[in-house]
Parts: C-alpha cells; sequence; structure tokens
C-alpha cells in the first residue's frame, strides 16, 4: 500500500502560510455601521445579557455555547510522541478543533493548559465551562485522564468527552457489531483479546462489555502480559476493574480460541502464530499507529477467514476516531445535552454499523472507482460519506433524550435531519472523493515545467500523497537544484526527469508530430524544434503515446498559448467540441461556469456542447447537473439580438435528448436564488443551478476572476474536456497546491472522453 509522505519542510510550511496556524474568526452578524457596532456590543448587548443572567438556559439562545466545543489538553500524551508540554500539543489540538468544524460544523477552539497537577486541571476547565457546550478532552497521559475525566463528568452539566478513550471505542465497537454479524457470532458468546491497557483499550472493553460482552469472556493484556485477578505488578484500580480468573499469563496464551483481537498497542505484537491459534472467523481490530499489531497481509497469509481491520487509511476497514466524534458532539449539543452518556455512544455505534449496510451514495463509488458493498473488507463507513451528518446525530440526539439528558428535546426530527443536510459544505466531500479517486488510479502524471519551483514541490506532494508516479519534463540537473532551494533535496531521488535527450522514443514523437503538421506549414526542422525544445510539445508527445497517464501544464505560460501549443498535438480546439470547464467554491456552494478556455464567442449549437460537456465534469464531482444557459435578459426580456443564441441554446439540448436540468436564458441571480427562480414557476429547474454556461469567454473569465478577488471563491480549473486524453491547464499564478489539485482531476480522467 502506498504511505502518504512529506518532509518537515512541508508540515512547517502548512502550518506557517498564509497565517500562522490552522484556523480564523469570522463573525456571524453584521458589523459594518454603528448601529451593528451597537447592537453588537454597547449598548445593545446589555438586552441579551440581562435575559441570561435571569434564566441561564438563554446563553443557548443569544450565545454561541450551544454550538462551540473547547478542545482541551496538557499535552502529556500528544499522539505517539509522549509528553511535549502544553505548547506543544497547540498544532493537534488546533486540528482537532478544524476537524469539528468540517465534519460537523461545530465551532470549536483549542485550549491548552500548563499544568499536570489533575485537581488545578480539573478547576481550571470547571471555572471555564460556562462559555461552552461540551468539552472534549485531549492526549492527556493516564491514569490522570480518568481522574480528570470522571471528575469533570461530575462536576459539570455539560458534555465532557475524552476522545482518546471514547472515540476509538465507539468506532471499534461499530466496525465489531458488522464484523460479528458476518462471522455469525453474538457479542455475548465471543471470546475478546485486547492488548494495551492504556486510555483506549480499557474504554474500548468497558463499552463493549456495556454492549453485551461477557465479563468472563474478556481479557486484557499489557506490556507485563495478561492482567489477572491476583496480579500485583503495574496494577492499577482501572486496570484491576478488568482482571479475570484465567490460567493465560501471555498474549500469546491468550489468543488460543480467541473470537476477537483488539490491539491498541504496538507495532508486531502479534505474530501469525497466534492468528492461527484463534477461532474460526476471527476478527482482527489492530489499531497501532501507525503501523498495526499486525497488517492484514500478514494476518490474511494464515487465515483467509480472518476479518481485520486496522487505523490505517490506506488498508481496508479503517478505525478513524472523526467518523465519531464531531456526529457526537453535534447531536448532543443539538438537544442541549448535560452528558454523553453510553447510551449515545452505543447509539453511534450502531448507526455506523447500519450505515456500512446500507448501498453508498455516489459520491462514496466515485471515490472508491466503484460502489463497495457490505462485506469483510467494509464494515465500516468512509469519512466522505455524506449520509454521516444527517444519519449519526439524530440518532445519537434521541438516545440523549431516550436517556434523560436533552435539556431541549427535538420535536421534529424529521426537520433536524434535513437541517443537518443542509448545513454542511459539500465542497469538501466533494474534494475529499477526488483525491481517493485519483489515489486509487495510480496515475503516472506528467509535469510539464519542471523549470518551476511551484510544479516540482506539486509533483513531490502528488507522489509523496500516494496519487501515483510523477514524471518531471526538465533537466535532471535544474531540477535537482531547485528541489535542494525549495528544501526538498531528499526528493531528488524520487522524481522521474524525463526530456528529449534522455527518451528512446524521440524519433517516434518526431515522425508522429511530422505527419499531423506537415500541411499545416511545418517541416522537419520545425518539428524536430518542438519536439525537442518545448516542454508543453513533448510532455502532450508523452501523453499521446501512452507513456504518461495524464498531464497538467500551465503554470508558466499564459493558457492561450499553452493550448495552441497543445492543439500541435491533439485536437484540443473548439471545431472539435474541446470545452474549459472552472469549478467555483465559495460558501459551501460548488459552481461550474463555461466555456473559460477554448471557446471565444459560441452559437446557439456550440452552447449545447458546452452544457454537454460541463455535466459530464459535474456528474465526475458527483453533482446531479443542472445548467443555467446565463446572459443580461431571462425568458426573452430585455429583448437583445445578443441573448438570442442563448435563448436558442435549450432547444439544441432539447432536440439532443440530454438527461440532466437545463433552463434558460436568465440571469445570474435568476439561475442561483431559489427565491428568484420561484418568480418563475414555469422554469424547469429543480434547485439553484449548478453549472453556468455563459454567452462568451471572456464573460466567463470576467465572472471567475471577479469571485476568486472579490469573494475568495476557491478556483479549480479551467478543466480542459472533450480531449479524448487527460490534460489539465493550470494558471499562471497558480500556487504549488493549486497546481496538485489540478493533478488530482487529471488523474480522475475529468474530462477526458476514455
Amino acid at each position: 500500500m502506498t504511505r502518504i509522505k512529506y518532509t518537515r519542510e512541508e508540515a512547517l510550511a502548512f502550518h506557517l502560510e498564509p497565517r500562522p496556524g490552522k484556523w480564523d474568526m469570522t463573525a456571524s452578524v453584521p458589523m459594518t455601521t454603528q448601529r451593528d457596532l451597537s447592537l453588537a456590543y454597547s449598548p445593545g448587548v446589555a438586552v441579551p445579557c440581562e435575559e441570561i443572567a435571569r434564566d441561564p438556559a438563554l446563553a443557548y439562545d443569544y450565545t454561541n455555547k450551544g454550538n462551540l466545543v473547547a478542545v482541551i489538553s496538557n499535552g502529556t500524551a500528544v499522539l505517539g510522541l509522549g509528553n511535549l508540554g502544553a505548547l506543544g500539543a497547540k498544532p493537534v489540538m488546533e486540528g482537532k478543533s478544524i476537524l469539528f468544524k468540517r465534519f460537523a460544523d461545530v465551532n470549536s477552539i483549542d485550549v491548552e493548559l500548563d499544568t499536570e497537577d489533575p485537581d488545578e486541571f480539573i478547576k481550571a476547565v470547571r471555572l471555564m465551562a460556562p462559555t461552552f457546550g461540551g468539552i472534549n478532552l485531549e492526549d492527556i497521559k493516564a491514569p490522570e485522564c480518568f481522574i480528570i475525566e470522571q471528575t469533570l463528568k461530575e462536576q459539570l452539566d455539560i458534555p465532557v468527552f475524552h476522545d482518546d478513550q471514547h472515540g476509538t471505542a465507539v468506532i471499534c465497537a461499530a466496525g465489531l457489531l458488522n464484523a460479528l454479524h458476518l462471522s455469525g457470532k453474538k457479542i455475548e458468546d465471543v471470546k475478546i483479546v485486547l492488548n494495551g491497557a492504556g486510555a483506549a483499550g480499557i474504554a474500548c472493553l468497558e463499552l463493549l462489555k456495556f454492549m453485551g460482552a461477557r465479563y468472563d469472556n474478556c481479557i486484557m493484556c499489557d506490556t507485563k502480559g495478561v492482567i489477572y485477578q491476583g496480579r500485583t505488578e503495574g496494577m492499577n484500580q482501572w486496570k484491576s476493574a478488568h482482571a479475570v480468573k484465567t490460567s493465560a499469563r501471555t498474549l500469546e496464551d491468550a489468543m488460543v480460541g480467541a473470537d476477537v483481537f483488539i490491539g491498541v498497542s504496538v507495532k508486531g505484537a502479534v505474530t501469525q502464530d497466534m492468528v492461527k491459534s484463534m477461532a474460526d472467523n476471527p476478527v482482527i481490530f489492530a489499531m497501532a499507529n501507525p503501523d498495526p499489531e499486525i497488517t492484514p497481509e500478514e494476518a490474511h497469509e494464515v487465515r483467509m477467514d480472518a476479518i481485520v481491520a486496522t487505523g490505517r487509511s490506506d488498508y481496508p476497514n479503517q478505525v478513524n476516531n472523526v467518523l465519531g466524534f464531531p456526529y457526537l458532539f453535534r447531536g448532543a449539543l443539538d438537544i442541549h445535552a448535560r452528558a454523553i452518556n453510553e447510551e449515545m455512544k452505543i447509539a453511534c455505534a450502531h448507526a455506523l454499523a447500519q450505515l456500512a449496510r446500507e448501498d453508498v451514495p455516489d459520491e462514496v463509488a466515485l471515490a472508491y472507482g466503484k460502489a463497495p458493498t457490505f462485506g469483510r473488507d467494509y464494515i465500516i463507513p468512509t469519512p466522505f460519506d455524506p449520509r454521516l451528518i444527517h444519519r449519526i446525530p439524530p440518532a445519537v440526539a434521541k438516545a440523549g433524550m431516550d436517556t434523560g439528558v436533552a435539556r431541549r428535546p427535538i420535536i421534529d426530527m424529521e426537520a433536524y435531519e434535513q437541517g443537518l443536510r443542509q448545513r454542511m459544505d459539500p465542497t469538501a466531500s466533494i474534494l475529499r472523493g477526488l483525491s481517493a479517486r485519483a489515489r486509487k488510479a495510480q496515475s503516472r502524471m506528467i509535469f510539464a515545467e519542471g523549470d518551476d519551483p511551484r510544479v516540482l514541490r506539486a509533483a513531490v506532494m502528488y507522489q509523496r500523497s500516494g496519487f501515483g508516479k510523477a514524471l518531471v519534463v526538465g533537466r535532471a540537473e535544474d531540477v535537482r537544484q531547485k528541489l535542494e532551494e525549495a528544501g526538498l533535496a531528499d526528493a531528488v531521488r524520487e522524481l522521474e526527469v524525463v526530456n528529449a535527450a534522455n527518451t528512446q522514443h524521440l524519433d517516434t514523437y518526431k515522425d508522429f508530430l511530422y505527419k499531423r503538421l506537415q500541411r499545416k506549414g511545418h517541416d522537419r526542422l520545425d518539428v524536430h524544434r518542438m519536439a525537442a525544445r518545448d516542454r508543453h510539445v513533448f510532455a502532450a508527445l508523452m501523453l499521446a503515446h501512452g507513456h504518461g497517464d495524464a498531464l497538467v501544464t500551465g503554470a508558466t505560460r499564459k493558457s492561450a498559448h499553452v493550448l495552441n501549443l497543445i492543439n500541435h498535438v491533439f485536437d484540443a480546439d473548439a471545431e472539435h467540441g474541446a470545452v474549459g470547464v472552472t469549478a467555483l467554491l465559495h460558501n459551501g456552494r460548488i459552481v461550474l461556469i463555461s466555456d473559460t478556455l477554448v471557446q471565444e464567442w459560441p452559437e446557439s449549437e456550440d452552447l449545447a456542447t458546452i452544457a454537454e460537456r460541463a455535466a459530464d465534469v459535474a456528474r465526475h464531482m458527483g453533482l446531479d447537473p443542472r445548467v443555467a444557459f446565463v446572459s443580461f435578459s431571462t425568458f426573452g426580456y430585455p429583448v437583445s439580438e445578443r441573448a438570442e443564441k442563448m435563448h436558442r441554446a435549450p432547444a439544441v439540448l432539447e432536440q439532443r435528448g440530454v438527461d440532466f436540468e437545463f433552463e434558460g436564458e436568465m440571469t445570474v441571480d435568476v439561475a442561483l436564488n431559489a427565491r428568484a427562480q420561484a418568480n418563475y414557476p414555469f422554469q424547469r429547474l429543480s434547485g439553484p443551478a449548478n453549472i453556468l454556461v455563459v454567452p462568451a469567454r471572456h464573460s466567463a473569465s470576467i465572472s471567475v476572476k471577479l469571485m476568486q478577488e472579490m469573494a475568495g471563491a476557491t478556483v479549480i480549473g479551467p478543466i480542459l474536456s472533450g480531449v479524448g486524453h487527460s490534460i489539465q491547464i493550470a494558471s499562471t499564478v497558480s500556487t504549488a497546491n493549486d497546481i496538485l489539485n489540478m493533478a488530482v482531476i487529471a488523474a480522475c480522467n475529468m474530462g477526458s472522453d476514455q
């Protein structure tokens, strides 16, 4: 399996740019006029202050308390790095905060407490608790984490959740429910062996026992072996609670006849002989990170009947905490819960397990390259499943209401679920899906401009992210020098540098090019110069001959010039139906604009073709296409000869019998605003358009650049569609990350006819 790699320089740059850290704060109310300021602060703010003082429950109505979680740590157990201290833990806590926002639209702020004294930690959290709707404890070493969490649960009337313990436990439980279902076993009957008696291990076993696992069937092991009744060495009250009567003294002894192994320990703790000794259809959750106790390959070598899960994203069945904590807090916050109890965790586990048994939506199928189906290699949903946000929180909320921890129960659960669907940013799941598809495709990506440091950084990121092989067109010495200057000297050996001097195919390339251009005013010397000296042409020739799977170029030359060079090798022009489609991502919406690259002044037939190409790109992104032909007129008013072609284009699509929604001509506000659309009840779009077909290339360019500069929209593209090969042309102002995004799109064959 491909592992994602990065350098220290890359990691530091990611946290430094564009601003230090990983999150900002924005106002959710207008802050423009003097009146706005008077309402937001003095004197207007006095009114809600008085209301909350009279009734503290109103803090959930008039402040952000009800959607605010604190991620709190003292840095005593940071990832696998140990005790880094409070400040050393801050990057991790910032990261956790943005995961809350990213996956469940929960606002979160990180708080690092500079103390290793549990009493001081507890007091600090208790004193700041009124600010928050929930507390997420993180990276606190055992056994202090048990003391801190239990005491805070007793003292506070908001959810307190130590994710290192319970997050892992919930996802493990969800996967185990499905693994046992597939194995035909019941949780109350199976023998469970757990290795790793730390916070996560103890929480896993406690939750499984709460769900029905029998006490005598569960054996816990630590570095000194089995935790048995009567053992005194290395014990504490939390381990003692799980001591059992058994003659087993080692992990190897315990594994004999075991149905389930759960590992939260260290790499290599489980041997193939141990796996051989397990019962039929064993379940192995080897969750040590970054390397599991035993790899799936090693386990399956000796037991093909094993169901294996790990903590790794590059193996099936990843036990990933991000499937749990954001949605647990989302459900808890929405009922103004006093706690997250065992019943809510179990409800989360059951909802996750049920989700994995159902047919996956198109977004997940696109990300995998196929639709994963419930089975031994798919027992846990993927983090980019868009159903998580509207399936897991309602289950958690219902369990909270049923067990009496809800201050404000949800009356209309159907409306609640619909609200959850609408609050999440769909663009993130689209981008995640594209990345997953690219990683699965493993495309050999040709980066045409190996003389540009941005392109080289993108090529390194492409390869180290596990997307495939990066082929860089350039001079080896120049590439080496620029990589060293960029702090990527160790990447010199990783990239394959190609050029006319080291290829065996130059004569083949020149013969091919001469046949295409001999009747277009180019002689053999012209052809030699282009093939041997122009990196854009050389890269296109590589692609045309199958010496790479996709091509990214354009970072160093204007797109029109690059497209002209590519046309020497391919038919990437308006005559042959090529189209440029640009994706704009802004405020949780994605809109495709076309044509932004190829067709200067398309007529109605061309506009219909542009719409079809854009619809193909939309489907590649997992969108249901809704096309609007936009103009300055709406359905014939005001009358204009220049708008006539936009009026005729929908009729062309009708004649072609396309299978997607389209309408026009209309102004942009009618296309994108449901309320504006309501003024035209006859129009055929079922909702706001996600594809805008514009009258001309210049208007498309103006629209895209205006949104980019004034609104801060993220721009992906233009995506070149309709060429027959996967070619993407970046912008000259692209960052290395922008170029990488274009490479990901190229790797997904988005826009090609293949």
